[in-house]
């Protein structure tokens, strides 16, 4: 049984107090938002609300792992910094979820318990030097030994790298000759223990998200057997469960970020006077706001529906037509509402210690981890084509007002999507649909919600504003012809060249 409102209401209040306390009474987070990293002390500070609880199962001491709770602690986090609230996002969807749910019971017994007493770290490993978004074919590789297995790579661009006490590590079985098994398993480290050691070879620099360490890891360990996660089936569903899982929770780093950019720009654009009124009397300014007004009412219908369809009970490696509309669309919406927020700020927003600009830079990488938003708008069209195919259907609105995720949102838009899809579409076209398909998806969410409650107004504004997009999304299907890149464009580019000179000089 879940925990009563009241219950929780207590829990993430404390927790907000902890950030108050640490982010504004004893420091300041504007100053602490350009250093690397966070005095252990300040991590002590927020650790000792035991955060990383609401994604621990209760007979490992935790609060349940119930997905509205984590998706909550996520906002609280987002609103005071986005760097802390991606740290507890890498800890709960990509190690402890993945643990508590394909994890050997010994390892769950031993370790979950310490990620509410001891304030421990994890974090998961994928990403490979020459490998970023094609996982499949990463060369980090594992082979059975008399107790367990021994485990080689290379791994970088790691959330948490040198920082994390745990790892889920993953690699493909050497089949010998230099053949690597398709499959893809996962393997829990301790750094604590010697053979289990990763060693850094470099942290990164990185543009942004201060407060995480980056970097590159050199992988030559050996683990018990039991410290193989179990697959329900096989590596890679695992793999794409996790990631999938992962995706949908998303909207809870992107929840309080957008929110915080809504009440900044709100504020100053309230108590900022031109003439005889405010920000607010300009037409332009009211716009602006209203489309993080739209990011935030977007992105508490991903909040709602994840909550509902995301838990670790659910195996989510087949819906990654959500998943993937959730990440990409609330990524989208985090950097515009980053952006705007800044743009009405004027110079005061163009200062990288202000919450605008600090934003723009510490939102920009969530487009691009995780699959590059590119990537994901373009699977998101090739699963709908695909779906039309089978259904015999060209006809894209025809095909959306029959189909489950958009059968209600795909009315509010019926005159922009009467589009006929050939199998012919360019790749730019297919980002295109992608982006028009998450929308769709997201804004049925907001509906769903309405009906619930939620304020009819936002939801309203909302239509409005994804109307806008979507026409000019359809609008890029009318344009038979494209233009393309010229790559040795030097000859004849030169505008010097063609301006004729003109001596003034006199004797």
């Amino acid at each position: 049984m879940e925990r009563n409102n009241d219950d929780f209401a207590a829990f993430i209040s404390i927790f907000r107090h902890a950030l108050k306390r640490v982010f504004h009474e004893q420091n300041d987070i504007n100053e602490l938002s350009l250093e690397r990293g966070l005095p252990p002390h300040i991590w002590s500070g927020i650790m000792d609300a035991a955060p990383l609880s609401v994604a621990i199962p209760r007979e490992y001491g935790g609060r349940g792992c119930i997905v509205k709770e984590c998706l909550s602690l996520l906002s609280a986090a987002s609103y005071e910094s986005l760097p802390l609230s991606l740290t507890f996002g890498i800890n709960i969807a990509l190690f402890l979820e993945p643990l508590a749910k394909y994890g050997h019971t010994s390892l769950k017994q031993g370790i979950l318990p310490q990620f509410v007493r001891e304030q421990r770290m994890g974090g998961l490993m994928i990403t490979e030097p020459e490998f970023g978004s094609d996982a499949l074919n990463m060369k980090t590789f594992y082979r059975i030994t008399g107790d367990g297995y021994a485990i080689k790579g290379h791994k970088h661009w790691q959330g948490l790298t040198g920082q994390a006490d745990y790892w889920l590590v993953t690699a493909r079985k050497d089949l010998g000759n230099g053949e690597l098994a398709r499959d893809v398993d996962f393997f829990l480290t301790d750094n604590a223990v010697a053979q289990q050691h990763i060693r850094v070879e470099a942290l990164y620099n990185n543009l942004g998200l201060y407060m995480i360490p980056y970097g590159l890891n050199n992988i030559d360990i050996s683990v018990p057997e039991n410290h193989r996660l179990r697959p329900e089936s096989t590596g890679i569903k695992m793999m794409l469960d996790i990631l999938h899982r992962s995706r949908m929770q998303f909207p809870g780093m992107g929840m309080g970020f957008i929110q915080r950019m809504l009440d900044e720009a709100l504020w100053h654009c309230t108590n900022r006077v031109v003439g005889a009124g405010n920000l607010l009397t300009l037409d332009s300014v009211q716009f602006q706001l209203s489309r993080i007004q739209t990011a935030f009412t977007l992105c508490s219908g991903m909040c709602a529906r994840s909550s509902e369809i995301s838990g670790i009970e659910h195996n989510l490696a087949q819906e990654g037509l959500e998943a993937n509309s959730m990440k990409a669309l609330v990524t989208d919406l985090m950097q515009e509402s980053a952006q705007l927020c800044l743009q009405v700020s004027g110079a005061n927003g163009y200062r990288i210690s202000h919450i605008a600009g600090r934003g723009i830079v510490d939102s920009r990488p969530f487009q691009i981890f995780e699959g590059s938003n590119e990537m994901l708008y373009t699977q998101i069209a090739e699963m709908l084509l695909k779906r039309m195919k089978k259904q015999k259907e060209a006809n894209l609105y025809t095909f959306l007002s029959g189909f489950e995720l958009t059968s209600r949102s795909a009315l509010h838009f019926s005159h922009h999507l009467r589009l006929e899809l050939n199998a012919n579409i360019s790749q730019r076209r297919l980002v295109d649909l992608g982006k028009i398909i998450a929308r769709l998806i997201c804004v049925q969410y907001v509906l769903a919600l309405q009906e619930k409650g939620f304020r009819k107004e936002l939801a309203e504004g909302c239509l409005l504003n994804i109307r806008m997009d979507i026409a000019h999304l359809a609008s890029n299907f009318s344009i038979n012809d494209h233009a393309v890149l010229i790559t040795e464009y030097e000859a004849d580019s030169n505008w010097v060249d063609f301006t004729e000179t003109h001596n003034t000089n006199t004797r």
